[in-house]
C-alpha cells in the first residue's frame, strides 16, 4: 500500500473529508488530493501533523509498519541504550521495500526511494535540529551551497509571513508545494519571510521591512506621517530578524507582486535616503532616510511585480461588471488572498498591520476585509491601491533610484494567449480559475489613465493580475536580457517570460519540483554574482 493510499484510508476511517483534513493541517484541498493520488509527497511538517491527527506514528504512516515497542519479543523490557532507539540512524532501522505481493526484497520501486527519503527527513528533523541550528549559527549550513548572503522573501499585497496567524492556515511562500522557506533552508540557504502591511503603501511597507530586519520601532518618517495624516511610529521589533546587516553582511531581497516595489524602495532609501525626511526638522531621523547605505543590499529580485502598475485598476471604470467588481475596495477584497490559495481567513488570524492609521480591530472574513480597506482608502492615497494604479506606479518610480552596486533581476509570467480578435488576449486553460475573468478583462482593455498613460495592446499579455510589460522592468530604467552566466550590476537583468499565472511562482497550483528548481537555480545564480 502506498503512502497516498494509507492517508486516504486513515482519513476515510475517521470520516473526514479532504476539505476538512486540509483545513485541519493548514494546506489546500488540492495538496491532500495530490498526496492521496501519490502525485506529491507531504513535507516533514505535514507528515508529523498527519500522524498526530490520525493517532499513528510517523513510521506507521510512512511505511505501514508499526513503530518498535519498548519490549522485546519475549515481553521483557529492552535495555535502554545511551542513545534512544528512535534517534538511531543505523541502517537496520530503515524498513525494507515492499513488492507488489507484500514480500520484502532488495529491489526498491521508485516510490520506495521517495518514501525512504521522507523517512530519513523526518528522523533528521527530530534528531538533528540542535546540530542544524549550531551549524547555522556558525555559518556552516548543509555544505550543498557556498552561500554568502541570506535571502529575504517579501510577500505581495494581501500576503503574510513569519509572525502572522495566517502561517497556521497556509504558507504564502510555497502554497501548494509546501513550505518553500523550509525547503530552501534544507538546501543550505539562510532564508527569512517577514510580514509587512498587506494593503499598505510601498513606503509604509518599506519602513516596516527595515524595522523588522534591523530591529527597533517602525519610523514612517516625520514628513511622510504629517503629509498623510497618520502616526509617525508603528510597531516595535525588539529583536532584529537579521543578526548582522551591514556592508560586509549584505542581503538578497526577493519580492513577489507588490513585494517587488517594497524591496525596490527599501534599497533606494538605504542608498540615497529621502530629502523630505532630512529636511523635516526631526532630530531623531531614522537611519533609513539618511542614505549612504546602499552597500547593505547585494541583489533585488522581483517576481510578477507591477513596476508600472496594473491595468486592472483601469478596467473597473469600463469593464467592472465583467470581472464581478465595481470598485477598488471590492477589487482589493477579492484579491487579498487569491494568490495564496486562501478563500476566507479565520477570525483573528489575519493582521492588516494598519496601526499607524488606528485601524487595529478588523481581522476576519470578507466583511472585515472590506471594512479595513474602506477605512484605509478613506484616509487618502497612502495605500497599495494608489501605488498599484499606472499613475500611482509612475509617481512611485520617480522616487525610486537604482543602485549601481546592486544586481537587479526581474521575472514576468504570462497566462494568456492570442484570442479570436485582433490584439485580444484570453486566459489559457491552466489559468487559476479566480484569475480568469481578470486576465480576460486586462487582455482586452484599451484606454488612457487620468495621468495620460496609454494602455494599449502592449499591456494585453498578462498573468491574471499584472501585465507582462509591467512586470519586466520599470519604465525608464535601463534593462538588458538576462545572461545568467554574467549578470550586470545597476541595470535590470530581465529574464525570458515564463508560462504561468500570478501565483505560479510562489507555488500556487504549481509543480513542486519545478517550483523548488526555480528558486535553487535563481539562488545559485545570485550567489555566483560578485
Amino acid at each position: 500500500m502506498t503512502l497516498g493510499e494509507r492517508i486516504q484510508n486513515l482519513r476515510k476511517e475517521r470520516g473526514i473529508s479532504q476539505e476538512e483534513l486540509a483545513e485541519a493541517i493548514g494546506v489546500s484541498r488540492q495538496s491532500v488530493s495530490k498526496w492521496e493520488n501519490d502525485a506529491a509527497l507531504p513535507d516533514t511538517d505535514n507528515v508529523l501533523q498527519l500522524s498526530r491527527l490520525f493517532g499513528v506514528s510517523a513510521d506507521a504512516l510512512l511505511t505501514g509498519e508499526p513503530a518498535p515497542t519498548d519490549t522485546d519479543a519475549a515481553g521483557a523490557p529492552e535495555k535502554t541504550p545511551e542513545t534512544p532507539p528512535e534517534d538511531d540512524l543505523r541502517e537496520e532501522h530503515i524498513p525494507a521495500a515492499q513488492t507488489g505481493n507484500g514480500s520484502k526484497t532488495g529491489a526498491k520501486s521508485p516510490f520506495s526511494y521517495r518514501a525512504l527519503a521522507v523517512i530519513l527527513a523526518v528522523v533528521l528533523v527530530i534528531t538533528a535540529t540542535g546540530l542544524i541550528l549550531l551549524l547555522h549559527d556558525k555559518g556552516g549550513g548543509s555544505g550543498k551551497n557556498d552561500v554568502k548572503y541570506p535571502y529575504v522573501l517579501v510577500h505581495g499585497m494581501g500576503g503574510w509571513g513569519t509572525g502572522s496567524g495566517m502561517q497556521n492556515l497556509a504558507r504564502y511562500w510555497g502554497a501548494d508545494t509546501g513550505d518553500l522557506a523550509e525547503y530552501l533552508r534544507g538546501e543550505g540557504y539562510e532564508v527569512y519571510t517577514p510580514s509587512v502591511g498587506p494593503i499598505s503603501s510601498a513606503w509604509d511597507r518599506a519602513c516596516e521591512l527595515y524595522a523588522v530586519l534591523a530591529g527597533g520601532t517602525v519610523d514612517y518618517g516625520a514628513a511622510h506621517a504629517a503629509a498623510h495624516g497618520h502616526a509617525r511610529f508603528g510597531r516595535t521589533y525588539e529583536a532584529p530578524m537579521l543578526s548582522q546587516w551591514d556592508g560586509e553582511h549584505k542581503v538578497n531581497l526577493v519580492g513577489h507582486s507588490f513585494g517587488g516595489e517594497t524591496v525596490r524602495l527599501l534599497t533606494s532609501l538605504l542608498a540615497y535616503g529621502d530629502e523630505a525626511e532630512q529636511n523635516s526638522g526631526a532630530e531623531d531621523i531614522s537611519a533609513l532616510f539618511t542614505g549612504g547605505r546602499g552597500d547593505m543590499i547585494h541583489s533585488v529580485t522581483t517576481l510578477c511585480s507591477p513596476h508600472n502598475g496594473s491595468s486592472l485598476t483601469c478596467v473597473l471604470d469600463t469593464l467592472g461588471g465583467l470581472v464581478g467588481v465595481n470598485s477598488t475596495t471590492e477589487l482589493l477584497a477579492s484579491l487579498c488572498f487569491a494568490t495564496a490559495g486562501v478563500a476566507n481567513p479565520l477570525n483573528g488570524a489575519y493582521d492588516f498591520m494598519l496601526d499607524q492609521f488606528g485601524i487595529t480591530d478588523v481581522t476576519g472574513g470578507r466583511p472585515e476585509i472590506v471594512s479595513a480597506i474602506s477605512a484605509l482608502l478613506a484616509k487618502g492615497d497612502d495605500n497599495a491601491a494608489a501605488d498599484l494604479s499606472p499613475d500611482g506606479a509612475a509617481a512611485l518610480n520617480r522616487k525610486i533610484r537604482m543602485v549601481d552596486s546592486v544586481y537587479y533581476f526581474s521575472y514576468a509570467y504570462c497566462t494568456t494567449e492570442d484570442g479570436d480578435l485582433m490584439y485580444i488576449q484570453k486566459p489559457t486553460a491552466s489559468t487559476l480559475p479566480v484569475l480568469k475573468p481578470f486576465a480576460l478583462a486586462m487582455g482586452s482593455y484599451n484606454g488612457v489613465t487620468p495621468g495620460g498613460i496609454r494602455i494599449d495592446e502592449t499591456w494585453h499579455a498578462n498573468d491574471g493580475l499584472v501585465s507582462v510589460v509591467s512586470a519586466q522592468y520599470p519604465a525608464g530604467d535601463t534593462q538588458v536580457p538576462l545572461n545568467a552566466d554574467a549578470p550586470r550590476k545597476g541595470v535590470w537583468n530581465v529574464a525570458p517570460v515564463r508560462t504561468g499565472h500570478h501565483g505560479t511562482v510562489i507555488g500556487l497550483g504549481a509543480d513542486t519540483e519545478e517550483t523548488h528548481g526555480f528558486y535553487t537555480e535563481l539562488f545559485r545564480m545570485i550567489d555566483g554574482c560578485r
